[in-house]
């Protein structure tokens, strides 16, 4: 029998969970924030730690684990992936790799050991991996470095700015103004304003919600955002496609962050899938159903060169790390 040990490392948790070759979870460990970019040595401790809680659950040492696989959250450039190599490789397991996370969550997401991925939850970031294992990845460096404002915190501007475009007459009535308004707790716009300008209050996240709000009410302001973004998303995975080749091939893009997963996302789903239509003809979109660290399962597995049934593939994609026990 051969394990496999998976670890999803964000900025606020990581998780490391180890599997059999038959997809049976055998050991699952916790700790912190796993982001290297946000702490270093605080990011070193808590991989280790939550790798040596899985491997003390499942009662196996370092050297029982037949392949590691690390998607690790700031593994996004050549910079990063110098500290994060020898930082993983002190681990000590004898064969392993390291990837971004959202390469884990795409693999989650697919049957394929390939296709692309889109994150769109607090920020944004996308990824694509093609048949020989090549791997590209933009964003989550903010509008400066090429991104949109596709993202929490994106929408959240972009809302407050039509209804500061609106209330000083540079742009078109909204429905926005009124529910910013209510949102924010303000009678009128110039307040607000002022507020935000000077430093007094920021702006809420939340307002990404005011903004699908509007759209899904017919606003057409609010709609022509999520239509611009949609097709800024679109316009980078579908980037990332053609760079790897992948143009005329069938695979999964995923769907990964709470933006994209809301009941109400069509209006920006649909703009990225007429993008998607145009130039990627035979990918498909898929969302997100399953735990990021199960990609990091099949990752491992994938690269110890094993042939994944749909049974193995099944029990991972149905594991939920909070609430799975071990058998």
């Amino acid at each position: 029998m051969s394990l496999y040990l998976g670890v999803d490392a964000g900025g606020s948790k990581t998780h490391a969970v180890i599997c059999d070759d038959q997809g049976n979870i055998v050991g699952k460990g916790a700790s912190g924030n796993g982001n290297h970019q946000i702490n270093r040595e605080q990011a070193a401790r808590n991989i280790e730690e939550a790798c040596n809680s899985a491997l003390r659950e499942a009662g196996v040492s370092k050297d029982d684990i037949e392949y590691a696989y690390f998607g690790l959250a700031g593994a996004d450039r050549e910079a990063d992936y110098e500290i994060l190599r020898p930082m993983i490789g002190a681990l000590g397991y004898r064969r392993h790799d390291i990837a971004c996370d959202t390469i884990i969550g795409m693999r989650a997401g697919t049957s394929r050991p390939y296709g692309a991925a889109l994150i769109c939850g607090t920020g944004f970031n996308s990824a694509a991996r093609n048949r020989e294992g090549a791997e590209l990845q933009y964003g989550g460096f903010g509008f400066l470095y090429g991104d949109g404002y596709a993202g929490g915190s994106g929408f959240a501007t972009l809302a407050f700015r039509a209804v500061v475009r609106a209330w000083d007459e540079r742009g078109p009535a909204t429905m926005l103004t009124s529910l910013v308004l209510e949102q924010m707790g303000y009678a009128s716009v110039e307040p607000m304003y002022e507020d935000v300008l000077y430093g007094r209050i920021s702006i809420p996240p939340t307002l990404v919600k005011t903004l699908f709000k509007a759209a899904e009410a017919g606003d057409e302001v609010a709609t022509r955002i999520l239509q611009t973004e949609g097709e800024e998303l679109g316009n980078a995975v579908c980037t990332l496609i053609r760079r790897l080749g992948m143009s005329d091939e069938a695979f999964d893009i995923v769907y990964i962050g709470s933006v994209l997963n809301r009941p109400n996302s069509s209006i920006l789903t649909d703009a990225i899938e007429r993008v998607v239509a145009v130039r990627a003809p035979y990918a498909r979109c898929v969302r997100l159903t399953s735990d990021p660290v199960a990609g990091a399962l099949l990752c491992a597995m994938d690269a110890d060169g094993r042939t994944i049934d749909s049974q193995t593939e099944a029990k991972l994609k149905a594991f939920t790390f909070e609430e799975t026990a071990v058998s």
